[in-house]
């Protein structure tokens, strides 16, 4: 049978709830993302007056939350979807209240692991919409899901920059914990995804049908992603500066935005061109990574700096559309929730891994090292996407 015929609908969830689960996961993330930026001025009052722990602590709950994503994966198969999504929801709003009323750098830093711990909303989301949702469908709404995280990327710090004249970054974080409260509640209305039922006029076997890649594939594909891509975020600013001196911090913000608003423009068009051909678009967009973080290693104007930031766009939108083609394709006739609490395990470790090869290669080379760095680790896994089909190809011709 083929995969088309597969994908049998789910009654009771429609677009209106595909976009509730996004809506939350926006609000909810608000303070997730928004306010890391800002550990530079949250650290002096609590103690370490020259913030020489944000580094560290900036990466404190993407570790934790690497350990934990899997695990609470296998748990919302087992004890249901909707249950842990709203654990995470407010697994997030207990840790960002202890961060908030924190009045010690131990109290802070706990606060950060329990957000790691407990939080995970993305991981949850996901796997509540792969377990009411699948093939082009899931897809999409996986689509959704990334450019609700590209937009509380790009808003998030801008809101909490706006809020800090009136009440100071780290108090936010008591503020902001209403937010994943609020999702809670919505989420609350929700239903919880019930299993396919297939029509009696349908064949109780049938051909199993093999996905584009294999897990382990994707799960390489999402670390590589990943890496390649967070590589460049924490010495941008200070790229820019150097290459282009006396950028104002409002431009130097639209630079670093520049990318992740491409994703929300042209994301539901490269869906539908790509999502029948995967393994092309993730090819084509870690090569436009490659070359993208590559022009900023030799960008020496604002134009070019803004040509390279939208190439780079492109690559991160083919990536992410095309991983979650990818991981839709894997879901199928998988438990959702511990294939996307793996996924973000690897996901999350690549963030991890990409952070210490920046804060090593700033300081050994310079600011335009992690770009560089990443530039190449996308070009490898171009050769390493495309190698799969080069041997396909000459086999054939034999």
């Amino acid at each position: 049978m083929s995969a088309q015929a597969l994908r049998i609908p789910r009654t009771g969830f429609g677009r209106g709830q595909v976009q509730a689960v996004a809506g939350c996961y926006f609000v909810a993330s608000f303070a997730a993302l928004g306010l890391p930026p800002y550990l530079t001025e949250i650290l002096p009052e609590l103690g370490d007056r020259q913030a020489r722990w944000a580094g560290v602590l900036y990466i404190v709950p993407t570790v934790f939350g690497a350990l934990g994503a899997p695990l609470w994966g296998r748990l919302a198969d087992r004890f249901g979807r909707k249950r842990l999504l709203l654990r995470a929801q407010l697994g997030l709003a207990v840790s960002f209240l202890l961060a908030g009323w924190a009045d010690s750098m131990a109290t802070f830093t706990v606060a950060l692991v329990l957000q790691g711990i407990l939080g995970g909303t993305f991981a949850a989301s996901n796997g509540y919409l792969g377990a009411a949702l699948e093939g082009p469908a899931l897809s999409r709404a996986l689509t959704l899901m990334q450019g609700s995280a590209r937009a509380a990327l790009v808003v998030a710090p801008i809101v909490v920059g706006s809020l800090s004249g009136w009440l100071s970054p780290h108090r936010q974080y008591a503020l902001l914990a209403v937010l994943p409260l609020t999702a809670a509640l919505l989420l609350a209305a929700l239903p919880e995804p019930e299993p396919v039922e297939r029509s009696q006029a349908e064949p109780e076997t049938v051909d199993e049908v093999v996905p584009v890649v294999s897990l382990r594939v994707l799960y390489a594909l999402e670390f590589a992603f990943v890496f390649s891509t967070v590589i460049s975020f924490p010495y941008l600013i200070q790229l820019v500066d150097d290459r282009v001196p006396g950028t104002s911090a409002a431009l130097s913000g639209v630079l670093f935005a520049l990318p992740h608003l491409v994703y929300l423009v042209a994301a539901l068009a490269v869906h539908a061109a790509f999502r029948d051909r995967p393994r092309a678009g993730i090819a084509l967009g870690f090569a436009c990574i490659a070359l993208g973080l590559a022009g900023h290693g030799v960008a020496g104007s604002l134009t070019s700096l803004i040509a390279v930031r939208l190439l780079l766009g492109v690559g991160l939108t083919l990536g992410l559309v095309c991983l979650s083609v990818l991981a839709a394709d894997c879901a199928r006739g998988r438990a959702p929730g511990g294939m996307f609490g793996s996924l973000e395990f690897f996901s999350k470790a690549g963030a991890v891994a990409a952070g210490l090869a920046a804060a090593a290669g700033s300081a050994r080379f310079g600011p335009a090292a992690p770009v560089l760095i990443g530039g190449a680790a996308a070009a490898v896994t171009v050769f390493a996407t495309l190698l799969p089909t080069l041997n396909h190809r000459t086999r054939r011709s034999r």
